[in-house]
């Protein structure tokens, strides 16, 4: 099978309206920017959006919420897109907020099979509302689900065209556990080289877990959020 394809716009074109889609990232680093770039020309509107953070207002996940193509985030942190706070304040976007070493391990479990784990976090707060609890060795545990999505859209350093990919530093983030966890990965990378060309022992994400892989372009180094010291 030939996973590689030419544009991130023929990569998107199977996902449909109303979909699931994890999209990797940690901030804006390791983001698949290509992909959602084509997403958003394409106009896929009632997407779930699974993502540690919302972006900012013109990167990762901003763009999707200015064009009003997203109707829920799962997500972790959000506090630095302005557009994602004012939906929120006004309603217009479904929110479910997830302690972050708790979204990871969701992602996690459902890649591996597992139909949930008990975890303290979040245990006593609005978090474990309607959840099952058990007191372990005195202390009490919260049962979290799995984590699944329809598509993922990741961000590799190097990947060949079997799908294998490599991560480089903070970019690996949640990306692995992503790629397992969604029944479509699409992976985008800096670097597309032949199979045989990656060192085995260096793969981070085998092959099996992805469905289709492309060459990004224009990658650039946004920062955040830029804080100067005076004196």
């Amino acid at each position: 099978m030939n996973k590689v394809l030419v544009t991130a716009d023929e990569a998107v074109a199977v996902i449909p309206d109303g979909a699931t889609i994890m999209v990797g990232g940690f901030g804006l680093c390791g983001i698949p920017e290509n992909l959602l770039a084509a997403l958003q020309r394409r106009g896929t509107k009632r997407l779930t959006i699974i993502s540690n953070n919302a972006g900012i207002d013109d990167r990762g996940s901003g763009p999707l919420l200015k064009s009003r193509q997203i109707r829920k985030m799962i997500a972790t942190y959000v506090g630095e897109n302005k557009e994602f706070e004012r939906q929120f304040l006004a309603k217009e976007i479904d929110v479910e907020l997830v302690p972050q070493g708790t979204f990871s391990e969701r992602m996690r479990a459902a890649g591996a099979g597992i139909g949930g784990f008990f975890t303290p976090t979040g245990a006593g707060t609005l978090i474990a509302e309607g959840k099952e609890s058990r007191v372990i060795n005195g202390r009490t545990y919260i049962l979290e689900a799995p984590l699944h999505a329809d598509f993922a859209l990741i961000k590799a350093w190097k990947g060949d065209r079997k799908g294998n990919l490599v991560y480089r530093k903070t970019s690996r983030n949640f990306n692995p556990m992503m790629a397992t966890a969604a029944r479509h990965t699409i992976a985008e990378v800096e670097h597309l080289v032949e199979p045989g060309m990656l060192e085995p022992d260096s793969i981070h994400t085998p092959g099996i877990f992805v469905k289709r892989i492309l060459q990004g372009a224009s990658y650039e180094r946004h920062i955040e959020k830029r804080t100067l010291r005076h004196g």
